[in-house]
């Protein structure tokens, strides 16, 4: 079974993200510890949707950069990589530009073909649950 790396740490995955989406998007991991990993997100109008309310795939990169970096310090020993090959989400409320949502990532499946990653993303202020969301990630191996 997969347990979480020593040599990755919230601070580094902030780096690897700076220049791609999550760095873009303003994704920030705050803690990183065994099967969990936490992070949060500022409301700018980049992330809502014409009528003015978060828009989903916003959440859904919240999410998933939370789940995806969350394997990557879980993975097996000798394992290259892995991708997201299934998602799932349910949206239940919204925040509006201005706020900032979090999100807690756990798992529930460290396999060493796949892993199993659940999170629920909240108004950061309120606490309130706006979304929740479960994806599996194929871990990937060396070819050869």
């Amino acid at each position: 079974m997969s347990t979480l790396r020593p040599d990755i740490h919230a601070e580094l995955l902030n780096e690897r993200g700076n220049e791609y989406l999550p760095g873009y998007l303003g994704i920030e991991l705050l803690t990183l510890a065994e099967r969990t990993l936490t992070s949060r997100m500022p409301v700018k109008k980049l992330h809502v949707a014409p009528n003015d309310f978060l828009h989903a795939a916003s959440i859904v990169a919240l999410a998933d950069t939370t789940c995806g970096y969350a394997a990557m310090a879980h993975l097996p020993e000798g394992a290259e990589s892995f991708t997201t090959i299934e998602l799932k989400s349910n949206h239940l409320g919204t925040v509006r530009e201005g706020g900032s949502v979090s999100c807690i990532a756990t798992a529930q499946h460290l396999g060493r073909t796949t892993q199993v990653w659940d999170a629920v993303v909240s108004d950061a202020a309120s606490g309130r649950t706006i979304a929740l969301f479960r994806c599996t990630q194929m871990i990937l191996w060396p070819k050869g």
